[in-house]
């Protein structure tokens, strides 16, 4: 199970950092623009403007901390909505990318259940206030 929790790690890091970059530094060449209510979808995460920003940032820095082992229980819950938000867009909007969704949402499982012992206080059913 460590050496599956490494490359997931390593990896999530890896595709989060490098897509999180992009946007601002656009080295990998531009997709085609998305029609009907794909286009629609996306401009209006666009259209709100600090989203994407703020979003890819986030990214940066969790990807980051994947990478260097740094926070990185944190850094999978903080991607978990990214990742799921992806695997459904690439899915149900864009079938024809849903390998994308696979390949950022499996190893995000993967680090959950690596991970799940951090997790375990946050999964308290009454909790008390001390």
């Amino acid at each position: 199970m460590k050496i599956t929790v490494l490359i997931s790690r390593i990896l999530l890091g890896f595709l989060y950092l490098v897509f999180g970059l992009d946007y601002f530094f656009r080295f990998i060449p531009v997709q085609p623009i998305h029609t009907g209510v794909t286009g629609a979808f996306i401009a209006g995460l666009k259209g709100i403007g600090y989203f994407y920003p703020m979003m890819k940032v986030i990214q940066i820095v969790a990807g980051i901390s994947l990478m260097f082992n740094r926070y990185a229980p944190f850094a999978a819950v903080v991607l978990f909505p990214i990742s799921l938000n992806v695997l459904l867009f690439h899915t149900i909007l864009v079938p024809s990318g849903w390998l994308m969704g696979v390949f950022l949402f499996v190893p995000n499982i993967l680090l959950g259940f690596g991970y799940r012992k951090y997790y375990s206080g946050m999964l308290t059913v009454k909790a008390v206030v001390e």
